[in-house]
C-alpha cells in the first residue's frame, strides 16, 4: 500500500494525543506535521503538551521534538507538506467550519473528529462499516469548494458508535422506534479524574448538545445521497438521554427497540455475529476482525473489562432480551476515544486511502 504523509491539527488536545499514539507505528500513514493553537506554535510537541499528556503510553519518540506549527496561520505551509490532515481542534463551531474549509480549499483533505461539519449536506459523516457509500458525495463537495483534491470527511459522534452498529444489521426488520440512554465516560469531555475531581463519586444527567446529536446523527448515517447532498433517513424515531458517569473511557448505552417485523432473539444474535463491513472485507489495518461481540454473561459488557476489545475498535453487546413495552432491549459499549473518536478517524482515513481519495 502507498505511504501517505499526514498532519494532526489540534495535536495537543486529548483526541489529538490519541491520534499521535495511533499513528506512531501506522503501516500507511507517516506523521509529518503537528499543529496547534498560536500559543503552542514554535514549541516542540513535548514542551507544548508538558504535564497535560493524558495517554497511558509515552509521547511517541519521533514526535517529541517536532516543532508545532500554527493551525490557523500556517495552512499553506502545512498543506504543502502532507497528503491529508486529521483535525481535532478545540474552537468555536463556526471557526472550525471555516478552518476545515480553508484546508480543503488549499487542496489538503481533512478527516475530522469535530462536529462542525456533520450536518453540512455534502460532507460525508461515515462509520466505515455502516455507510461507506456516502464517500460518493465527495466529487459534489469538491465541485462546491472548487477543489481538485481537497475535501472534508467527518466521523460521527462518539455516543452513537456504541449503539448504532448494533442496530444497523437489524434495519432489515423495519426498526420503527429506538430509545437509547447513554452513560458516557469523562474522556469524552477531554478530562481525566485528575483534572475533573468533581466527577469522582458523581453522575451528571446532562451533556450539552449530546442528545440532539445522538437523535439526529444516526439518521444522516442511514440516509441516502440525492443529487448533491445526503438526505437524512426519515425513520426510525430516536429519543435519547445522555449522562456523564464516573468512568475514564468507554460509552455504554441501554437500548430499547421496536420493529415492524419482530425478529427472534436467535436471528438478532446471528446477524450480530456475522456482520462484516467494507473495512473487514478490505482488511484495513485498524479494522476489528469481529465488529460486534456479544457477551452471554448477565454482567457484561463492562467498561473496565471490555472497552479495549480488538484494540478498542470493536463494539460489545449484551443482555439481549424481550421487553414489556418495546420488542427488545440490550446493552452496548464502545471505547469513546478509540472507536468513537481518533480510532474511528484513522479507520475512515484508511478507507479513503484504499479508495484512492488522497491520490
Amino acid at each position: 500500500m502507498k505511504q501517505y504523509n499526514v498532519g494532526i491539527i489540534g495535536a495537543t488536545g486529548m483526541v489529538g494525543q490519541r491520534f499521535a499514539t495511533l499513528l506512531e507505528n501506522h503501516p500507511w500513514f507517516n506523521v509529518k506535521v503537528l499543529a496547534a493553537s498560536p500559543r503552542s506554535a514554535g514549541q516542540t510537541y513535548q514542551q507544548a503538551v508538558g504535564n497535560r499528556w493524558k495517554m497511558t503510553t509515552p509521547i511517541p519518540e519521533k514526535m517529541k521534538d517536532m516543532i508545532l506549527l500554527d493551525a490557523t496561520a500556517d495552512i499553506e505551509k502545512i498543506s504543502s507538506q502532507v497528503d491529508f490532515c486529521f483535525c481535532a481542534v478545540d474552537m468555536k463551531k463556526d471557526e472550525i467550519k471555516a478552518l476545515e474549509e480553508a484546508y480543503a480549499k488549499a487542496e489538503c483533505p481533512i478527516v475530522s473528529n469535530n462536529s462542525a461539519h456533520r450536518f453540512t449536506p455534502d460532507v460525508p459523516m461515515v462509520v466505515p462499516e455502516i455507510n461507506p457509500d456516502h464517500l460518493d458525495i465527495i466529487p459534489a463537495q469538491r465541485k462546491r469548494l472548487g477543489t481538485k483534491k481537497g475535501f472534508i470527511a467527518v466521523k460521527s459522534n462518539c455516543s452513537i458508535q456504541s449503539y448504532v452498529p448494533a442496530l444497523h444489521p437489524l434495519m432489515k426488520f423495519g426498526i420503527t422506534e429506538v430509545l437509547a440512554c447513554t452513560y458516557q465516560a469523562i474522556s469524552g469531555a477531554g478530562k481525566t479524574f485528575e483534572t475533573w475531581s468533581e466527577m469522582i463519586d458523581n453522575l451528571i444527567p446532562y451533556i450539552g448538545g449530546e442528545e440532539e446529536k445522538s437523535e439526529q446523527e444516526p439518521l444522516k448515517v442511514w440516509g441516502n445521497i440525492v443529487g448533491d447532498e445526503i438526505v437524512k433517513a426519515e425513520t426510525p424515531s430516536i429519543t435519547t438521554q445522555c449522562l456523564r458517569v464516573p468512568v475514564s473511557d468507554g460509552h455504554t448505552a441501554a437500548v430499547f427497540v421496536r420493529f415492524k417485523n419482530k425478529p427472534s432473539k436467535e436471528e438478532i444474535l446471528e446477524l450480530w455475529k456475522n456482520f462484516k463491513g467494507v473495512p473487514q472485507e478490505l482488511n484495513l489495518p485498524s479494522a476489528p476482525k469481529q465488529f460486534i461481540h456479544y457477551f452471554e454473561e448477565n454482567d457484561r459488557p463492562q467498561a473496565k473489562l471490555d472497552r479495549n476489545l480488538e484494540n478498542g475498535m470493536a463494539v460489545s453487546t449484551g443482555r439481549l432480551r424481550e421487553d414489556t413495552q418495546y420488542d427488545y432491549k440490550f446493552v452496548c459499549l464502545s471505547h469513546n476515544t478509540l472507536r468513537g473518536a481518533a480510532g474511528g478517524g484513522v479507520l475512515l482515513a484508511e478507507l479513503l486511502a484504499k479508495k484512492g481519495y488522497f491520490d
